[in-house]
């Protein structure tokens, strides 16, 4: 069996049959190909630009960047997304600001889009992250895209002066202040957790910055369908993605958007290969993000060397020949 690229095993209840089925069913409906993401977790900061330079060069779409702001020597909750709720991360890994990292690699690149996956911004002001991300998309129009979502750690907002409690109503609230400042223009907002008068913000890149939510629960579902242009899931199986995408496209139904257009994107524990990638299309997935030299095989995924040449065979073997597929 397949672990996901940490070493884990696939997580999550049983797949009730009845959603498998109806996210076969309703996968008839997504027509979108496949783009393909680095993810550069616990990369250490020397190798962040080299990293992104191949995957440029080889044809790779995009570089996602995750966000953790600290490490707690010690936690009050479990960890959502490994068996037995424990961190499977040292405390000495290295996770570089995305904020920082996404404008040094587009500066350095050509071709490749970013996103954040996901910037916890509940905590942090959604002024300061609109300016950031702001700055970035005007200097790098059409390759900055925002990925938000909810910190599982109470010592993160504890410590950075934030309310724990409310963190998910206030990410609602936070992604409309967000868009609206990205959208340009004079700006005001008055509403439960966040309270401004008319202001401007410049630069603004305007409308086409696309803000994506994670989330695996009901709630985050939820708020992916109403507020965002795409959603991010956490690593999960072919089948545990089936039945996530099968209540995303209810929710999207609910909040009558279609799913044309809409993005889909997740780690999959799938081996990498043409067939496993286009079983993940059948089933709604529009994006992959993965670290290919925990699936590749044949050496180690801490060696640099390996690394590198992880993330051409990956685009060779795999990305090539389905953009072949895909226009033939």
């Amino acid at each position: 069996m397949r672990t996901n690229f940490f070493g884990l095993p696939g997580i999550g209840d049983p797949i009730p049959e009845e959603l498998i089925g109806s996210a076969r069913h309703l996968t008839v409906r997504q027509t979108q190909a496949v783009k393909f993401t680095l993810a550069l977790a616990m990369t250490p900061p020397e190798r962040i630009l080299p990293l992104a330079r191949i995957a440029d060069e080889s044809g790779w779409d995009a570089v996602a960047v995750p966000d953790s702001v600290f490490f707690p020597e010690s936690v009050s909750a479990k960890y959502p997304f490994s068996p037995d709720g424990d961190r499977f991360w040292p405390a000495d890994a290295p996770f570089v600001d995305p904020l920082v990292a996404i404008p040094a690699m587009a500066a350095a690149t050509e071709h490749l889009t970013f996103v954040t996956n996901v910037l916890k911004t509940p905590l942090r002001e959604p002024l300061l992250v609109a300016k950031s991300v702001g700055s970035m998309a005007s200097m790098f129009p059409g390759r900055i895209g925002l990925g938000v979502g909810l910190s599982w750690m109470p010592e993160e907002f504890t410590w950075l002066g934030q309310e724990m409690k409310t963190r998910g109503k206030r990410l609602d609230e936070q992604i409309v202040v967000i868009r609206k400042l990205l959208n340009g223009g004079w700006v005001e907002h008055h509403g439960t957790h966040y309270d401004f008068d008319r202001l401007r913000m410049e630069p603004a890149p305007g409308p086409g910055v696309p803000i994506h939510v994670g989330g695996h629960s009901d709630a985050g579902l939820r708020r992916a369908a109403r507020l965002a242009d795409g959603w991010i899931g956490a690593q999960a199986g072919h089948e545990e993605l089936a039945a996530l995408i099968a209540r995303l496209w209810v929710e999207l139904d609910k909040a009558e958007k279609p799913v044309e257009g809409y993005e889909v994107q997740a780690t999959p524990l799938v081996p990498a290969t043409v067939e496993a990638m286009d079983g993940l299309a059948e089933i709604g997935l529009t994006g992959v993000i993965t670290v290919p030299w925990y699936f590749m095989g044949g050496g180690d995924p801490n060696d640099e060397a390996f690394q590198d040449e992880s993330v051409r065979a990956f685009a060779a073997t795999v990305i090539e020949p389905m953009r072949r597929e895909a226009n033939s």
